[in-house]
């Protein structure tokens, strides 16, 4: 019995809620990974771009509601992320336009695209901040739990309770279904085949006739579905604060570089990876270990080896052991 109750405390504290946030981190470093490979540049504006992507939903999620428009039990904020996709997407392609563009006509290095799209950051940062504020807000309706913790304990006459919350099974399947088309659609449709044909090598697939112009339009479309999906799940999972989106950009860009920039399925990888790294090492493994160890030797302490404040210090570390020891990541394509 004491095992069964520390496999649900393991669950209920580490698993369930590492493989949430690995499936938004997952996401997040698709579109990373996604820019990477078609546009050949890192995009350090890419936390923001998740942000106003977030910012968009939840304003029309607030307009919905004041309508008595809802999808309960599901989140109101569903129904309105369309519009924030599409929101996202007319700012990704205003910005290639008036900003990336040109830098990719001058055939300019990957470094001074990183510059610029630090100063496209700094400007998506104070836009969302001037719109929507600073303060933490909160957007989430409809069903809280999909699975209560006093439920299950009466279910299952356990001492430990598990408790799955309606926004982790949504962002689990929203995430499933996002990452499932993204591949089909690379693998199986022509454009996604044109895309892939860029990446791997640009002069011969502009001799292939290839539109090249084209290839980065749709890039930006997909790169602004991934940004307000993933965005918009973390939201959902947690709350929407502007900062907590720039941070965000470290854990991401390491999923990104541990399944190898430019490697989807290593983007995917990486994000679980980083996402159960954060989440193993910050949490205090008392309770789980009480259960399972004999009485004279059950611990004192929280035994947390890092708290949750120096979270992405874990993300940091993994960033720069790969970095140093394997800098073309797990999947490695000779990038």
């Amino acid at each position: 019995m004491d095992f069964l109750n520390a496999l649900v405390a393991f669950l209920n504290f580490v698993f369930v809620p590492a493989a949430s946030y690995g499936a938004q981190l997952a996401i997040g470093a698709l579109g990373v990974t996604l820019i990477f490979a078609i546009l050949r540049f890192s995009n350090f504006a890419w936390g923001d771009t998740m942000a106003f992507g977030t910012m968009v939903v939840i304003l029309f999620t607030w307009g919905f509601q004041a309508l008595g428009i809802s999808v309960a039990p599901l989140p109101t904020a569903l129904l309105a992320l369309p519009f924030g996709i599409a929101a996202t997407a007319v700012l990704l392609l205003a910005t290639d336009r008036v900003v990336y563009r040109f830098y990719r006509t001058q055939k300019a290095k990957p470094i001074i695209l990183v510059i610029v799209s630090s100063g496209v950051m700094f400007v998506m940062n104070g836009l969302v901040r001037i719109i929507i504020g600073t303060e933490e807000q909160n957007f989430s309706d409809g069903a809280r739990f999909l699975i209560s913790a006093q439920g299950f304990k009466d279910w299952s006459g356990l001492a430990e309770g598990l408790a799955i919350k309606t926004t982790t099974a949504i962002t689990i399947v929203t995430a499933l279904i996002t990452m499932g088309l993204l591949f089909w659609f690379l693998q199986k449709t022509r454009t996604g085949k044109s895309m892939r044909a860029f990446s791997d090598n640009e002069d011969l697939a502009l001799l292939s006739g290839i539109n090249p112009e084209r290839v980065v339009q749709v890039t930006w479309v997909i790169a602004a579905i991934l940004a307000t999906v993933a965005g918009t799940l973390y939201g959902l999972d947690k709350s929407f604060r502007p900062f907590v989106y720039y941070q965000l950009l470290l854990p991401i860009f390491a999923a990104a570089v541990v399944g190898g920039l430019g490697s989807p399925l290593g983007a995917v990888a990486g994000g679980f990876i980083v996402a159960f790294s954060e989440v193993v090492v910050t949490y205090a493994w008392k309770k789980v270990l009480t259960y399972v160890l004999p009485t004279d030797l059950a611990p004192t302490g929280l035994v947390q080896l890092l708290t949750t404040d120096y979270k992405f210090a874990v993300s940091f570390s993994i960033l720069i052991m790969v970095l140093l020891f394997m800098p073309n990541g797990l999947f490695n394509r000779g990038r």
